[in-house]
């Protein structure tokens, strides 16, 4: 079974080499953490972070750039050690920061297939059982005995996609990377997506696109300044840090393929009528 549990987690970075704090101060202030006063400063990250993940939980991480998102996916892979408190995870984590990492422009498509592959905690023969599958999704043809190097950047995110989602992760950290695709592309990749989620034990999601995390999650958390400002329900959290309510953004579409268009945002429902004195005098 898998799980992840954190208890009152910071992540600090000391700056050692800040010779002009004041100008360190201004742009990583606007970069987001919180920065001390100190004789060596020290970004703090993330700030008292206390998070227990189980089996099933399909959670998205949404607030503006440098609110921590991306330092917390870290720590939930291990990549980060806390400064203070702990982390405790339980089962295998499949990390997905950049869809480029592990391949090698080098080599070959097919040879990349297995090279990223074994980055994401696959066995070579696992990968190999998968190479066809693979190939047939990303349609590159030829192009797979070619070095990475000839592809181009929506050519690299297929192939990178296609190793992604072929994957059986127990834990997958995901943080978005998809875009530099045409969009017959993009909706097969989003089955494969939400077959991957299926498949997995348990996601953290971080994203700016509403449709995907509608799609992906069914909770979230709302980053701000390294601290979790907000986690409960999908729609509640991040209607709350949209100011505006999360199904108004979604296309048709995807309301109807998700069979949402029915629901009515909470703060529009319509109000139960109290019984007027003509109605009660009438009865």
């Amino acid at each position: 079974m898998v799980s992840i549990d954190v208890q009152n987690a910071s992540v600090d970075f000391p700056i050692f080499d800040a010779k002009n704090r004041s100008l360190k101060k201004s742009v990583l202030g606007r970069a987001g953490g919180h920065i001390t006063d100190a004789k060596v400063p020290v970004v703090e990250a993330l700030r008292d972070i206390d998070l227990s993940l189980r089996q099933g939980d399909r959670v998205g991480l949404v607030g503006h750039n440098g609110a921590g998102k991306s330092t917390l996916l870290r720590l939930l892979a291990g990549i980060y050690e806390p400064t203070r408190g702990r982390t405790r995870i339980e089962g295998r984590v499949a990390p997905v920061f950049d869809l480029a990492v592990g391949m090698d422009p080098e080599i070959s498509g097919l040879e990349n297939i297995l090279i990223r592959g074994l980055f994401l905690g696959m066995t070579r023969k696992e990968m190999e059982r998968r190479v066809d599958e693979i190939a047939d999704f990303t349609e590159l043809g030829d192009y797979l005995s070619m070095p990475l190097r000839t592809y181009s950047t929506g050519m690299r995110v297929r192939l990178a996609l296609g190793v992604v989602t072929s994957i059986d992760p127990e834990i997958l950290i995901l943080d978005e990377g998809i875009g530099a695709v045409d969009a017959a592309f993009l909706e097969k990749a989003r089955d494969r997506l939400r077959d991957l989620v299926r498949r997995s034990g348990m996601l953290v999601f971080a994203s700016h696109s509403d449709e995907f995390l509608v799609e992906l999650c069914d909770t979230a958390i709302w980053m701000d300044t390294g601290v979790i400002r907000e986690q409960g329900p999908l729609r509640e959290v991040v209607s709350h840090y949209k100011g505006r309510d999360l199904f108004e953004s979604l296309s048709p579409e995807t309301l109807r393929r998700l069979d949402l268009g029915h629901e009515t945002p909470p703060e529009k429902a319509p109000a139960t009528a109290e019984p007027s004195d003509e109605t009660v005098g009438s009865a």
